[in-house]
């Protein structure tokens, strides 16, 4: 019989064998961090053994904004529906325009929009009866109506708005932001991704990491359910007591220390590491962060009712528990693509978001959030102010609807740094493209960046050989926009 304690030099499996064996096991290794708060030193030795690269982190400049929350209007809103009034249109309608660029389909004659517009606020800035309730903040909203995107595609624009790059891959936007700040919350991920009934166009790429640690990408909910233990998959261990989950976690812990002592660091081994890590932890705040029944009555009776209300509601519960991205998707399902019945189409989706957009501003300001929490929104690009042409097998037989339009659209941000109750930009006569003070993709990028306190062409990350930025080699910063 050995008289000497055993020694984990003695047993037969690499750790690497023994986690493929076990599987999930690997995750209990983020339990430690949480049930550590029960001990004291586990907390300690986990952190020792394991830096949180989601730590909070200041940024280069002073920035105004501390978080973002990005509404993302999939498919495409019409600017010239919503918030970019055209009256030529209604002069027009029926005949052919003077201005003409290339669309992905044929379009056809002047299309009015069936919409009214007033003017809001002080400012007096015009909208759309479809965004009545988003417009009741038009005062601390800054409309940029001279959006430029490269292409009147969907899979290309979409990329390029969520990560600046069309075609290759790059880091999202929201993973930047949280390479670059961190997370105030080590329970929760810091970039959390909200998407009712399923993945849209280009799936997970929208919220992808790339060539950033795996720790930064997006965190993807189906918000289309409501119960906890749907919205967030095994969020509690059904099967063992908390001293079985501790007696695994000693071992595991002894057997990553010698691992790492032993090899060089493995970075798809550590990004799953920490996934598991967040995932365990996640158990003390998910639960709450996500439960919008313990907002009081009159809250939730501001948002409405809906999947996009509640999510909207649940957004404004994640930035004030430190997450420090939050993307919510609106038509992932059902887009704004409408190429026909654009007023019924976009009529049932404005009346889906605009209650709980307009409640959202209204709640970060009441609570005093807006001034640091940057709110966006938009899509990929706009639509034609031409009515699109019957196509066969699509709106075949219809005249009632628009094209993409990447050539000039709309989007606006509030909070943050903006520069409340002012226009930016315009198109020209028609709304068919940029005229005036044009903002490309890349500028909105360098401009939000600067909001957060960071140089577009600084904020780099090193990989194959090159310094990556979100703005690839373009965009300049829009100081117009800065209040």
């Amino acid at each position: 019989m050995s008289h000497h304690a055993p020694s984990l030099d003695h047993l037969a499996l690499t750790r690497r064998q023994f986690l493929q064996q076990c599987g999930m096991g690997m995750g209990s290794l983020g339990l430690a961090t949480m049930l550590g708060s029960l001990g004291g030193s586990d907390t300690a030795r986990a952190d020792t053994a394991f830096q949180n690269p989601l730590s909070p982190k200041g940024p280069p400049f002073v920035g105004r904004a501390k978080r973002v929350i990005h509404i993302f209007a999939n498919g495409g809103p019409s600017h010239v529906d919503t918030f970019d009034p055209k009256p030529s249109l209604d002069k027009w309608h029926g005949k052919e325009i003077p201005v003409r660029f290339a669309t992905e389909r044929r379009t056809g004659s002047a299309f009015r929009s069936p919409f009214k517009f007033r003017r809001y606020g002080q400012s007096g800035t015009e909208v759309s009866e479809l965004f009545a309730r988003t417009a009741e903040s038009i005062d601390d909203i800054c409309v940029i109506r001279s959006m430029k995107a490269d292409v009147p595609n969907h899979e290309p624009s979409l990329l390029l708005m969520n990560c600046g790059e069309a075609r290759l891959v790059r880091p999202s936007m929201g993973s930047w932001v949280t390479y670059g700040l961190g997370s105030d919350n080590r329970n929760m991920p810091g970039f959390v991704v909200m998407c009712p009934g399923g993945y849209p166009i280009q799936e997970s790429q929208n919220w992808q990491s790339a060539f950033l640690p795996g720790v930064f990408q997006g965190t993807y909910i189906n918000t289309e359910h409501t119960q906890i233990e749907r919205l967030i998959e095994n969020i509690t261990n059904q099967y063992e007591s908390l001293p079985e989950q501790r007696a695994q976690l000693d071992l595991l812990q002894q057997l990553n220390e010698r691992h790492r002592r032993a090899r060089a660091a493995d970075a798809q081994i550590d990004a799953r590491i920490q996934s598991f890590e967040l995932a365990y932890r996640m158990q003390s705040d998910a639960a709450d962060a996500f439960d919008i029944q313990r907002e009081p009555a009159h809250i939730r009776a501001m948002y409405g009712e809906g999947t996009q209300a509640r999510q909207l509601l649940i957004a404004r519960r994640l930035v004030e528990r430190g997450v420090r991205f939050v993307q919510v998707w609106h038509g992932a399902g059902q887009p704004w693509d409408n190429h026909d019945d654009i007023e019924e189409g976009h009529r049932k989706l404005a009346g889906q978001c605009d209650q709980g957009i307009g409640a959202l501003l209204k709640d970060l300001k009441q609570r005093g959030m807006l001034d640091d929490t940057l709110v966006i929104w938009g899509g990929e690009f706009g639509r034609t102010p031409t009515v699109e042409l019957p196509t066969p097998g699509s709106n075949a037989g219809k005249q009632n609807g628009r094209d993409h339009n990447n050539h000039g659209f709309t989007m606006w941000m509030a909070g943050g740094g903006v520069r409340g109750g002012t226009v930016y930009g315009a198109t020209d006569e028609f709304g068919f493209a940029a005229a005036e003070n044009v903002v490309h993709v890349h500028d909105l990028h360098a401009t939000i960046l600067r909001l957060l306190g960071f140089d577009h062409e600084t904020f780099t990350y090193r990989h194959a050989g090159r310094d990556y930025r979100l703005t690839d080699l373009y965009g300049k910063v829009v100081p117009e926009l800065l209040a």
